[in-house]
């Protein structure tokens, strides 16, 4: 079966590179930063009850031509797709999701990042974590701090793979672990269907949205909204109408909203979670 094509002057336009795209670790660099800004992280689909589709067609139309966000599955299927038309070697991986999660608990491989290879090194390249995706690839170095756009982050050694880390407020938080075995797109469909409909996935029964801007991140958990500046300071506010809850999704995460008679609805019902007495 042929290869669905992908438009790439579309996904160039839609992350607002202009540029020459050998490549190049420069390129690389440059993308990478530009998607994670232009495309929001949202899961606006399972909260609705829509599906959410992975084959490249239905992402290229949703997070291309919509000008939708999605989750990782959608952002980094994407992004792999891209880079390997661009001439770039990648590996497609999974991840352990560490971030906000009890030591002891373990969690499944639920999220999806990539290994790419450029210029004789590897590097770690990740355009949908939510509120701490990555800014820039990284180097596949253990023990060093690597700067980005936004946080530090670094790798470290982790049994048989390894820990991302991001410098949070001057202390490593862990993000995720991960290993090197290539994943399929089967492996994803699986974690991609359980996440999108299992009634206690929160997916399903609220909101995440996120996006990265030059020295600030946005992100919506809820009816909480925060932006955190790279120098420490944070603001915070609690939405306080269906109109507010809009208006955010789509000036600070630039969200076109679907047109889905339950949005006001279950919009209507996180407010009233947040400010119930």
């Amino acid at each position: 079966m042929a290869r669905p094509e992908l438009d790439l002057d579309a996904y160039f336009a839609r992350i607002r590179h202009g540029a020459e795209a050998a490549p190049t670790l420069e390129t690389l660099r440059r993308i990478h930063a530009l998607h994670a800004e232009a495309i929001p992280f949202e899961n606006l689909a399972p909260f609705l009850g829509e599906p959410v589709k992975l084959d490249i067609a239905s992402i290229e139309d949703k997070l291309v031509r919509g000008r939708r966000g999605g989750w990782c599955f959608e952002h980094n299927l994407l992004f792999a797709r891209v880079l390997e038309d661009l001439g770039f070697e990648v590996r497609r991986l999974a991840a352990r999701v560490r971030w906000n999660v009890s030591p002891g608990v373990v969690t499944s491989r639920s999220h999806m990042l990539l290994l790419v290879a450029v210029e004789g090194e590897r590097y770690v390249a990740d355009v949908g974590f939510g509120g701490l995706t990555l800014t820039a690839p990284l180097r596949l170095e253990a023990g060093i701090e690597q700067d980005t756009p936004h946080e530090p982050h670094r790798i470290s050694a982790a049994g048989d793979g390894f820990l991302l880390e991001a410098k949070v407020a001057g202390s490593w938080q862990g993000l995720y672990t991960f290993d090197l075995h290539e994943q399929l797109q089967a492996d994803y469909e699986v974690s991609n269907w359980y996440l999108a409909n299992h009634p206690s996935s929160h997916f399903v029964t609220g909101i995440i949205a996120a996006r990265a801007a030059p020295g600030k991140r946005h992100a919506l958990r809820n009816a909480r909204y925060a932006i955190h500046h790279r120098g420490g300071e944070t603001e915070r506010r609690t939405m306080g109408s269906v109109e507010e809850f809009r208006r955010t999704l789509t000036e600070a995460f630039h969200v076109p909203l679907p047109d889905s008679p339950l949005l006001d609805r279950k919009l209507e019902g996180l407010l009233e979670e947040v400010h119930a007495p």
